[in-house]
């Protein structure tokens, strides 16, 4: 490979790279706290990324660990499970770095030593053969990279570790430009798409040829940089020495030592005699060459001014020995450089360390202590003793250094003058004995940091009886202002600028409920409106009736009556009225008639039955089902039963008569003794002898003699069939292994046979009866359950109990999604009718876009966001008096990533009782002990208002709730089981074909795992499963002890037992599994681990383009007969890539069956009915004129037939085969499915969604809209779709149960919480007993770890925000009930799950609380006393959007809107091109924030419509933001400096990760430490390691300032400032630009344009402007509202702005 073609494709490879930058999604990696994907971390990037640290300065090591460990502690918190890899050939890129050589070799050892980090070594480079093995046995989910360097030839080296990671299916996370908080660390991740594999695949010879090119052009660098140094000396001669030196050190230190002291003097040493032989060195060449020597010398130092040097470095080691981390932050920063001509020696020096680190390895035997590895040397302390023997020391200044220091010093510095043996060095004593300066001299050598501190600004008092109550106890501790403070009465009167003359800031805003579009005008009396609520209500009735099977229920309202008990019975004793004998009598009539009409039915229909038995017996049986559930009569379905059986066993005889010795056909086995099960188990009463006599007789020709006997025993049987004809039926195996093996399924699940008189439809389990009990009782629970187990029935339990009180309860649903709104929304509606007083409804919704009814139903439908907006209006409280309880819907969300702490705001808020539902939460003890404790205040708070006889306290609540008692119980109720079973297949590709692995439950785990965490509890196996685990067990340990008592056979769980339930099956499943658990606790884990690789599936990784294997993937499910089926995707853009290529896959295969002349045949055809079609319309038309002629009447029917003929012909000749297609014809009417499809005529996605349908196929996501998503969701309940591509919204509750599910892509999102969610969507209850759920290009290692990782314990997030603080203020001053008010903030700010039994957090949050309501008042939105001011409505309206709110009011305030938007001439309405996009640019920057990866910039890609970047704010707006920043910082600033008093400094003086600790006593007793650490002042809110690079308070103001460089254990850091940079900078110090999508969109109108060049996918994109153009729409409204002058520039031209917007996305 020549040198071009190598530039050529390092070339090619950054282009691939660059490409994918834009695209890469900012997500966040670990979802949701649960043991996350394990990952990778490449260990020089995690080097490169943090030595860039701005906080950072060089040489100090003990800051860079502290950075690294601050950022591996960070992933660890969150659950990260990783491990780090250097590799062998990344060492060569630092050969032009020496300094960060022994850096990169003391952090490799400080990891592995010190930390329990798994530290990957041992590869040579990233192309390697073990490299490669090693990533398909750990398979990591993604490997964290740099994608830049510290110089271009490390640029390189990672961009083929990113290539060669895409090659093999890993997927790419960029270590810069990341970014924490509490619960989540965001970053860029870069999939491995199919393009980037097949690049690898085929460039690989090239690949690897460029890499080996590289690595040899970067170790000749290294003989370069060595001989400048060593001269003639090679690298092994260098070893060599360093190894020789730690030998002499062992026999002088035989008892051992620290790796500081060891470092000090071996590299001292070696470094002083590789000076000497390179003096020695240019001695010789000078020599030689004749120069003069002088010149020589001067340009480099000579021995003893090295000797100076190498003293000074020894005491500063002894100062790191002796000095604690709280003495050392007080340091003075010398800010004068190295001198020149010390550069040649401090390198090799430096190359020293490097060559002592990797010598470690010798000191294996000797008691080396290697903790201190992250402190081995401090260049800032060694310029400070230096400056001062330079400087100080020279002008008379004379310090002793005290005994021990002193005493260390010399012991070093004698060992270094052994070691270096060759020849002799000086003595201890004096430090310098040269003159010359190795500091450059600077006017300021020393940094003053005393201007820097931050004066602590003290507080401004308010009287609030709120701020009393929440904060009073920590008041009385805080500085407050005097009343005649400048800052105090500045705050009195808020300069407002000329223009807001005729605005009134303070007139209460519309809130979010006013402005959200109401679907029809409730109050219209306007025909057509009335026309259209009336079609919206059939509409929402057809949709509800598709969901479920549940007829419409009249609600009549009834007085509350104290409740009975429906647990205890009656007592039978009591008379019986006459009225009660009447209808018991008139009931057995009913029976009676009833039993008469379906023993007909079943008479006429067993002839048919019979026959279709004979000859197909599944679909007989099917048939014979299908009549016993519409059969009500016991007595007929015991016939029909026994009829089944009696035919069962004569289909059974006859096969095995037929069969003879080849194998049996054992489905009709399964068939008879599904009968037996159902006679024995649901009809004992009715079995007679005879009958039991033959069901006996059937289990005997099964060759069950022992159960046989026990139900009928009897000698006679014996004889009268002869033993050797009995072999002849028998299935072979016993009937416990039989029903387990091949019965699973259908084992009998345990129901109650009692009914309850709550429940019409079904017979409830008793968990259900418990949460009926909860709402009899008005408690609250938190309800755990798996999905589809029908929590939700005790939802509308409640909901009727609601409505049956009164026409005013209210009971609010919330869902997560508007999906799941509407689909709740629909069932209300065709569940329930009620008669309501005029203006009243049953149901009402309320999401972002639209509201119906919201206020005026009696049970409303909405998400977090909009119920928080109602509880947290002031004026809506009357309202919300009214609400009798809340169901919160999936309430795991409360540790979701987006609007998770509305969640929180919400359970904390309402006073009424709840039921929080959800089947996946891994703590649900913790949530419900934090809800009680919310409860107990709401107790509190009752009943004081009840002592004070708070005087609305009666007249707010309506006159039934007295008589409802109050209950403030918080109950838990979980359930594990499900209904259905579900088994897991593995697809593999072989030979072009798709092949289906059963995955035993058991493959997923490992002995370790079990060892630890034992069985996880949702781990469930179906009875085969089981049965597989026994045979394993059974077959690798020959002498276990248990066998035969564990024999299914012989278990004490089935024994004797005809009838097998699954609860049977679960408790023996259970003892096998802690039997399996013992084994590997009591010594025989080898067996158990030869058991779990029996039952694990063989690897298999298929390469191979999966995305065209797609289709062949849903057409094998189909032929196996396991459609309807839900395929999840995690990508917008693949899910309807795939639906897709579904549909073109079958037009295909449409096209290939047609004859070759159908198409002609077609046209023909066309052609003729047009010419027949045009005959009638003129005979029609000649026949109008004339009378009606026989002749020609006749000729008329004969056209008509003719046209009648021709166009069934047509039909025939263009009808879509059945196999081409998926949709099912029947399972809807035409007419039904015309209404569907005409509702999304006009939508973007309309068109494309009825092709897919009308073949059976759909695709859901978020991006389409809800008609688009219910058309899909409607036909696919209806069973007329059949194949849906989906992404994780869909699983999120909405119903749209499945007979399998397939997982179809592996991504980040794909955590055990969704697998969960989506998994459980297989499976329908009362179709399917058995769900399947298959893994699609999914690796077999994340497939065992998405079934043995728990789901997520829910954490708490950060629960304040600036807004939100004002949004409370709003309701405590202006609330219609100040008391409710008042409780209810107190509530919030009390109760956060982040602080819950956290005192310390408390503290921070109170502090945190009293800072919003300083910054508040600065800014001018609070008074004194707690209330609005100026434009507090219109921040805390914008509340979604902070900072950007904040900014844009102090924008709007300062008058710059209203210079920028001036119209085109004087008096005109209308705004220029170019003032339109100003304004849009503005608002981009502060609304349309996506930020790009920063090496994005170096991009030579061409754009051909947008700009991609946004440009800078105009320079007036820019100055503003400027001093808003600043102002915000500096009093975030000393809000930090008064919480850092919070910290825990034992923890502050330890490194994060690896618990060292750099505390100590405080050395006393030498001067010079004294005076070198003499900078007390301002180092109190930042991490004493970061203080080490000389950061003291005053770089608390910088922006951007990295989360680490405050005290951490204080729990607030710099994300939680409302500031806003204009600039963002990554890890790296490089500027991030933003993505200026919504200006370029606004330019050039076009999605495509932003896919193309904004590189976006274009259902996000689409959403993203939507959000954009709703801000725009709401700000233009509020400003509407706030100005009485109806000419305002501000407000017409952000009205015009608006308009066109909204015109430019509607054309899309």
């Amino acid at each position: 490979m020549d040198l071009e073609e190598h530039m050529m494709l390092l070339e090619k490879m950054s282009q691939l790279i660059m490409s994918a930058l834009p695209k890469a999604e900012y997500s966040s990696l670990f979802n949701d706290f649960v043991e996350s994907e394990f990952f990778l971390i490449d260990g020089d990037s995690l080097l490169a990324t943090c030595i860039s640290e701005k906080s950072l300065k060089q040489g100090q090591a003990l800051h860079f660990f502290y950075v690294v460990e601050c950022y591996l502690m960070d992933l660890i918190s969150k659950g990260g499970k990783f491990a780090i890899v250097f590799f062998k050939d990344a060492e060569y890129a630092y050969f032009s770095f020496p300094e960060l050589l022994p850096l990169r070799t003391a952090l490799i050892l400080h990891l592995q030593h010190n930390t329990t980090i798994d530290v990957q070594t041992e590869f040579s480079g990233c192309l390697s053969h073990g490299w490669k093995s090693f990533l398909e046995d750990s398979y990591p989910y993604y490997l964290i990279v740099a994608d830049e360097g510290l110089d271009h030839l490390q640029t390189h080296l990672f961009n083929f570790l990113i290539i060669q990671s895409w090659g093999m299916k890993v997927n790419v996370v960029i270590s810069s430009g990341q970014k924490s908080n509490i619960l989540r660390l965001y970053a860029y991740l870069m999939p491995s798409t199919y393009n980037n594999q097949t690049f690898f695949q085929r460039n690989k010879m090239k690949i690897e040829n460029a890499y080996k090119i590289l690595i040899k052009q970067l170790q000749e660098c290294r003989v370069l940089a060595l001989e400048s140094l060593f001269g003639n000396l090679k690298w092994n001669d260098i070893m060599e020495e360093a190894s020789e030196t730690i030998f002499l050190l062992k026999q002088l230190w035989p008892e051992g030592s620290d790796i500081r002291r060891v470092l000090c003097v071996t590299s001292c040493s070696l470094s002083l005699r590789m000076y000497h032989h390179f003096l020695e060195n240019r001695k010789k060449t000078v020599s030689d060459e004749n120069t003069n020597i002088q010149e020589v010398e001067s340009n480099c130092l000579n021995m003893q001014e090295m000797e100076d040097l190498c003293k000074l470095h020894c005491l500063s080691v002894v100062f790191l020995l002796h000095l604690p981390l709280s003495q050392r932050t007080c340091a003075r920063f010398i800010t004068s450089n190295w001198t020149k001509n010390i550069q040649t020696f401090l390198k090799m020096k430096k190359w020293c360390e490097y060559f002592i680190l990797s010598n470690m390895n010798i000191f294996e035997l000797w008691n080396l202590n290697l903790i201190h590895l992250s402190d081995l040397s401090d260049e800032l302390l060694l310029k400070n003793i230096t400056f001062y023997y330079e400087n100080e020391n020279v002008e008379g200044l004379h310090l002793n250094l005290g005994g021990a220091i002193m005493k260390d010093y010399e012991d070093l510095w004698n060992t270094v003058s052994k070691l270096v043996r060759k020849f002799s060095v000086g003595k201890p004593f004096p430090l310098r004995t040269t003159k010359l300066s190795f500091l450059k001299k600077n006017p300021s050598p020393i940094k003053d940091t005393s201007k820097e501190k931050i004066p602590n600004l003290g507080f401004i008092s308010m009287s609030c009886e709120l701020v009393d109550k929440f904060v009073g106890d920590i008041l009385t501790d805080l500085p407050f202002l005097k009343s005649d403070d400048p800052i105090v009465t500045s705050l009195v009167k808020q300069k407002e600028f000329d223009e807001l003359v005729h605005w009134h800031s303070h007139r209460p805003l519309s809130d979010d409920y006013d402005r959200t579009k109401c679907q029809f005008d409730e109050k219209s009396r306007d025909p057509g409106v009335l026309r259209s609520v009336q079609k919206y209500h059939v509409f929402q009735r057809f949709y509800g009736s598709s969901l479920e099977s549940v007829s419409p229920k009249t609600v009549v309202t009834q007085a509350v009556k104290p409740k009975s008990n429906f647990s205890v019975p009656k007592n039978k004793k009591a008379q019986e009225t006459k009225a009660e004998i009447i209808t018991r009598e008139n009931k057995k009539r009913l029976l009676a008639k009833e039993e008469e009409k379906e023993e007909k039915k079943w008479n006429v229909l067993s002839l048919s039955i019979e026959e279709e038995i004979k000859e197909n017996l599944n679909s007989g049986i099917k048939n014979l089902e299908d009549f016993l559930k519409s059969c009500k009569t016991s007595s007929v379905k015991f016939r029909v039963e026994m009829f089944a059986l009696t035919a069962c066993l004569k289909a059974w005889k006859e096969h095995c008569r037929g069969k003879g010795e080849t194998t049996k056909d054992l489905s009709i086995a399964v068939q008879m003794m599904r009968r037996i099960h159902s006679l024995m188990e649901k009809y004992p009463e009715l079995l007679q002898e005879a009958d039991q006599q033959f069901i006996a007789r059937c289990l005997k020709y099964l060759g069950f003699d022992e159960l046989a006997d026990s139900l009928y025993p009897t000698q006679v049987v014996r004889d009268d069939i002869k033993e050797k004809k009995m072999n002849k039926y028998s299935i072979g195996m016993g009937p416990v292994r039989f029903q387990l093996q091949y019965m699973g399924h259908y084992l009998i699940r345990e129901q109650r046979k009692d009914t309850d008189p709550r429940v019409q439809d079904f017979i409830p389990d008793t968990w259900q009866r418990e949460l009926l009990d909860v709402v009899d009782n008005n408690e609250s629970a938190v309800i755990v359950a798996p999905t589809s187990s029908g929590k939700t029935y005790a939802s509308y339990y409640c909901m009727e109990k609601v409505l049956k009180e009164s026409n005013e309860g209210v009971v609010v649903y919330v869902a997560p999604t508007k999906a799941l709104v509407n689909q709740v929304a629909a069932t209300v509606e065709n569940r329930f009718t009620k008669n309501l007083p005029n203006g009243e409804t049953i149901c009402g919704v309320f999401t972002r876009d639209y509201r119906h009814d919201a206020l005026n139903c009696q049970v409303l439908i909405t998400v977090p966001a909009c119920f928080e907006i109602l509880l947290l209006s002031p004026h809506r409280q009357a309202w919300v008096k009214r609400i009798r309880y809340v169901i919160f819907d999936e309430v795991h969300c409360l540790g979701g990533e987006i609007g998770a702490e509305i969640w929180e705001h919400l359970l904390v808020m309402i006073r009424c009782p709840f039921l929080a539902l959800s089947a996946t939460i891994s703590n649900p003890e913790h949530l419900t002990e934090w809800l009680q404790s919310v409860k107990c205040y709401w107790k509190q708070e009752d009943n004081a208002m009840r002592k004070k006889g708070h005087a609305g306290y009666r007249a707010n609540f309506h006159k039934d709730h007295f008589q409802i008692k109050e209950s403030y119980k918080v109950r838990l109720v979980l359930y594990g089981e499900r209904y259905n079973d579900l088994e897991k297949h593995i697809c593999t590709i072989k030979h072009d074909d798709i092949h289906f692995d059963h995955f035993h439950p058991c493959a997923a785990l490992t002995t370790d795992h079990i060892e630890k965490y034992g069985f996880p509890s949702d781990l469930t196996l179906s009875p085969r499963e089981t049965i597989q685990l026994y045979d394993a067990m059974f077959q690798f340990w020959e002498s276990w002890p248990r066998a035969q008592e564990l024999d299914p056979e012989n278990s004490i769980h089935f024994k004797n037992k005809i009838v097998i339930k699954k609860l049977d099956a679960r408790k023996y499943e259970e003892s096998l599994k802690a039997e399996f658990t013992s084994w590997i606790k009591d010594g025989h884990a080898e067996e158990a681990k030869m058991v779990l690789r029996n039952l694990s599936p063989d690897s298999v990784f298929s390469s191979g383009n999966m995305v065209r294997m797609f289709p062949l993937l849903v057409e094998k499910l189909r032929k196996m007969e396991k459609l309807p089926a839900l395929f999840f995707l995690f990508n917008l853009g693949d899910v309807e890539q795939r639906a897709l290529s579904v549909k073109t896959f079958l037009e295909q295969k449409q096209e290939e069956k047609r004859p070759s002349k159908a198409d002609k045949e077609a046209h023909d055809l066309t052609n003729k009915l047009r010419k027949v079609k045009k005959s009638i319309e003129k005979q029609k038309a000649i026949d109008e004129k004339s009378q009606k002629n026989p002749r020609k009447m006749d000729q008329m029917l004969l056209h008509e037939a003719e046209h009648n003929n021709l166009l069934k012909t047509l039909e025939k000749n263009l009808e879509t085969p059945p196999d081409c297609t998926y949709a099912n014809q029947k399972a809807i009417d035409t007419e039904t499915l015309q209404m569907v499809f005409n509702r999304v005529k006009f939508t973007r996605k309309g068109a494309e969604l009825k092709a897919l349908a009308r073949r059976g196929i759909g695709y859901h996501h978020r991006s389409l809209s809800s008609r688009e998503k219910q058309l899909v969701e409607i036909l696919f309940r209806k069973g007329f779709i059949r194949v849906v591509t989906a992404t994780g919204t869909l699983a999120l509750g909405i119903n749209m149960p499945c007979k399998s599910v397939v997982f179809a892509q592996n991504s980040v999102y794909l955590d055990a919480l969704n697998y969960r969610q989506m998994s459980g969507r297989a499976g329908r209850r009362g179709q399917d007993l058995l769900g399947d759920v298959y893994f699609f290009d999914i690796p077999l290692p994340k497939i065992g770890k998405l079934m043995k990782s728990n789901v997520p314990e829910l954490r708490g997030q950060f629960p304040l925000s600036i807004t939100l603080v004002l949004r409370l203020m709003l309701l405590a001053s202006k609330g219609d009930d100040p008391e409710d008010a008042k409780a209810k903030v107190l509530s919030v700010l009390k109760h956060s799950l982040l602080s819950f039994k956290k005192p310390r957090v408390t503290e921070m949050l109170k502090l945190y609380f009293l800072f919003s309501l300083q910054f508040l008042m600065k800014q001018g939105y609070l008074d004194q006393e707690g209330k609005l001011l100026g434009f507090a409505g219109l921040v805390s309206h914008l509340h979604y959007h902070e900072p950007s709110n904040l900014v844009f009011v102090s924008f709007l305030v300062k008058g710059l809107f209203h210079n920028l938007c001036q119209p085109t001439r004087k008096g005109s309405k209308h705004f220029s091109q170019d003032v339109m996009e100003k304004l849009v640019l503005v608002l981009a920057n502060l609304f349309g924030r996506r930020l790009l990866p920063a090496k994005f910039q170096d991009t030579t890609l061409k754009f051909y419509q947008s700009k991609v970047f946004l440009e800078d704010l105009p320079e007036d707006f820019h100055d503003a933001l400027h001093e808003y920043n600043m102002n915000v910082t500096k009093d975030f600033a000393s809000f930090i400096i008064t919480v850092s008093k919070l910290a825990d400094m034992k923890q502050e003086y330890q490194l994060p990760l690896s618990k060292i600790s750099f505390a100590g006593k405080e050395c006393e007793d030498s001067q010079l430490v004294s005076h070198l650490m003499n900078c007390k002042e301002g180092r109190v809110a930042i991490s004493p390691f970061v203080c080490l690079s000389g950061n003291s308070d005053g770089d608390l103001l910088q922006p951007n300032i990295p989360n680490h460089v405050i005290l951490r254990t204080i729990g607030i850091n710099h994300t939680q400032a409302p500031v806003l940079w204009s600039q963002i900078f990554d890890n790296q110090g490089r500027r991030m630009p933003l993505n200026a999508y919504a200006l370029d969109f606004y330019k050039h109108g076009s999605l495509i344009g932003l896919v193309q060049d904004n590189r976006m996918n274009e259902g996000a994109a689409y959403d993203l402007l939507k959000d954009f153009a709703l801000t725009i729409l709401s700000i233009s409204v509020s400003l509407r509202e706030l100005c009485e002058n109806e000419d305002d520039n501000v407000v017409l031209a952000f009205e015009q702005l608006s308009e066109t917007f909204f015109e430019k996305l509607n054309k899309v």
